[in-house]
């Protein structure tokens, strides 16, 4: 079950192509874009195909493959070394073929279900018996994630009140160094 995503003109998929030199080559903008950008287009839902620019042929999966590579190499390490393993094991077995579609399903229903799993998760945190700082710091946390990153928590099209959680955020940090200049006097 693959997830809706943005196109290029007329609902095609975006063609990208890749020369041998390396280079890639967006034919809808006529621009030469990086791997960087080809994993925005990815994070934006947008459609898009690589060919090799010599004989056609769709190379997306590898293209795709070498962004996770970079990724993982660039300090964003996401897969665990077990998984990996488990992966690489699948290789060749009897059930190859059912791993793909479970994988992208599990990753469709996890994408949908994302704001349960977090929301889930908090309240995990914040009930107990320091429940209350933890929400303290959810919140402070998302305030300065709001500052630092405007709009990245603003999927939902709502307007960016920046001033408003700049505000927030110092209020947070000057109690929350209240709270700790309390408990060091204690």
């Amino acid at each position: 079950m693959a997830r809706k995503a943005s196109s290029g003109q007329d609902g095609d998929p975006v063609i990208i192509k890749k020369y041998a030199n390396r280079r890639l080559y967006n034919t809808q903008s006529s621009k030469y874009i990086t791997l960087d950008f080809l994993a925005e287009l990815t994070r934006k839902d947008v459609e898009f195909k690589v060919l090799d620019a010599k004989t056609g042929e769709d190379i997306t999966h590898s293209v795709l493959t070498q962004i996770i590579m970079e990724e993982e190499n660039g300090g964003k390490s996401m897969l665990p070394v077990n998984f990996l393993r488990q992966i690489i094991a699948l290789y060749g077995d009897s059930m190859q073929g059912l791993v793909p579609q479970f994988l992208e399903s599990s990753m469709d229903n996890f994408r949908k279900n994302q704001k349960q799993v977090q929301d889930v998760i908090e309240n995990a945190l914040t009930s107990g018996p320091f429940g209350h700082i933890a929400k303290q710091n959810i919140e402070m946390m998302r305030a300065a994630r709001d500052a630092l990153v405007p709009n990245l928590g603003n999927l939902g099209g709502k307007k960016e009140k920046s001033d408003e959680n700049l505000d927030d955020l110092k209020r947070q940090m000057a109690e929350l160094q209240a709270k700790i200049d309390r408990l060091s006097k204690d």
